[in-house]
């Protein structure tokens, strides 16, 4: 096997989109910084509101390979070249909004066994030996089904590669302390005039947000702004961006935030009052 940098970051994400939204900064300056960075999404996304009416013929299994493509763009612009879905293409499909009749799809994620699920995940991690992991809260962010069966299935593939000899030095949860959303959104409505948007969305609309003390890691990823709206651009199916903002399907806008946040939750805090890096404390480990 190909010798893998000293650094290695492996995030876990529900459907092609989430990675640019919630951690494209981040994962475009550590593939800059020269880390090794793995993507794993466990579903294409085949039950996604698609937003361009050119586009909205895709449905199903033709969104989903539609989605696939959009993905390789996104990554390409975040110079990511490991990119996996969880356990092979079409292996969980799109489970829908919580709710749904679409959760009881025997196929989509959601009905998924956690253990089998997990397996597939672990098979990645014994690959890459990443020392960092990052993905959802409990609540998977905001309560869609397949964030909330992400979040159960990598941390409970960092439990069983732990068992397995294989540990993740530090897991991390996505989080936005409330007061930078506050301040972000702000800025927003004094910008919406101007915007080819008409609506703004609350703040918490945005996932993930909690209080400031809750945050543990702050990754400046200012540098690669761009790239990330490049990125979150290249999902044009789910996605329409005018930086520094941008709209899903309901056409309500969000900022995008080039800085991102972490609560760490398993794994040794660097030193400091915050932590700047995701792999503070763990450089050294092989």
């Amino acid at each position: 096997m190909t010798e893998l940098p000293d650094r290695r970051l492996l995030l876990v994400h529900a459907h092609p989109d989430d990675e640019s939204i919630n951690n494209g900064a981040t994962m475009a300056r550590y593939a800059a910084e020269g880390a090794h960075v793995t993507l794993v999404t466990c579903t294409l996304g085949e039950r996604g509101e698609v937003i361009p009416p050119e586009l909205a013929h895709l449905t199903g299994a033709a969104l989903g390979q539609y989605r696939r493509q959009e993905l390789a763009a996104a990554m390409a612009e975040l110079g990511v070249r490991d990119v996996r879905l969880l356990g092979g293409a079409g292996r969980y499909s799109d489970s829908g909004m919580m709710g749904l009749p679409d959760n009881d799809d025997p196929g989509c994620f959601w009905q998924a066994d956690v253990d089998e699920a997990a397996a597939h995940l672990v098979e990645v991690i014994r690959e890459v030996r990443p020392q960092v992991l990052v993905t959802y809260d409990d609540d998977g962010g905001y309560g869609h089904p397949d964030h909330i069966q992400a979040h159960r299935v990598a941390m409970r593939a960092a439990e069983l590669s732990a068992e397995a000899g294989a540990p993740v030095a530090k897991v991390y949860w996505n989080r936005v302390p409330r007061p930078v959303v506050e301040e972000a959104f702000a800025r927003l409505h004094d910008d919406l005039p101007g915007l080819p948007f008409t609506k703004a969305a609350a703040v918490d609309d945005v996932p993930g947000v909690v209080a400031e003390e809750r945050v543990t890691t702050v990754v400046d990823g200012t540098a690669h702004a761009a790239a990330k709206a490049a990125a979150m651009r290249a999902h044009a199916t789910q996605v329409t961006v005018a930086e520094p903002y941008f709209v899903l399907s309901n056409e309500l806008a969000q900022p995008i935030l080039a800085t991102e946040y972490y609560e760490l939750v398993r794994g040794e805090r660097g030193p400091g009052e915050r932590e700047t890096d995701l792999f503070a404390g763990v450089e050294e480990t092989s």
